[in-house]
């Protein structure tokens, strides 16, 4: 038995008239139309990385990680705390400021905050397309913040 993925408006009919103690089993019927956030993640950034016409080596490379290392944070087989590798990972992708947010919310990290005067230099940054590391965190260091980019060793 083959079970169909439904899209997104389909699925949004069924919750239309919906009552919550129909929830359960509404989710055991649908559970292949359902987000898996390690998926919706990988599959996000490779989408976007791949519309921007720009390798996912080129993506490892440019934040200082493995491509093997890189792979498994970008796929959730490995989780990370660190919010700087994801941004690093949006940046050198060329996200926009929403695509970075979106990305760190499905990695269920906090996206940019304005009033935070480090995610302030990095939304300006963003804006003003600058997408190399080292430009971000002469910025930041200009500022007195602490760079994005990891120390290398």
């Amino acid at each position: 038995m083959v079970v169909e993925e439904k899209n997104t408006g389909e699925v949004e009919k069924l919750l239309n008239d919906m009552k919550p103690n129909q929830l359960e089993n509404f989710y055991k019927e649908n559970n292949s139309s359902m987000v898996n956030a390690k998926k919706a993640f990988y599959y996000y950034m490779k989408d976007i990385i791949e519309a921007k016409n720009i390798r996912l080596k080129d993506i490892y490379i440019g934040i200082g990680e493995s491509e093997s290392y890189g792979e498994k944070i970008l796929r959730m087989e490995k989780h990370t705390s660190d919010r700087n590798l994801i941004l690093r990972m949006c940046i050198v992708g060329h996200l926009s400021v929403d695509e970075t947010n979106k990305a760190l919310k499905l990695y269920g990290m906090h996206p940019l905050y304005a009033k935070d005067k480090r995610d302030a230099c990095i939304i300006v940054a963003i804006h003003n397309r600058i997408y190399e590391l080292f430009e971000i965190d002469d910025i930041l260091e200009k500022q007195g913040l602490l760079k994005l980019s990891k120390d290398i060793k």
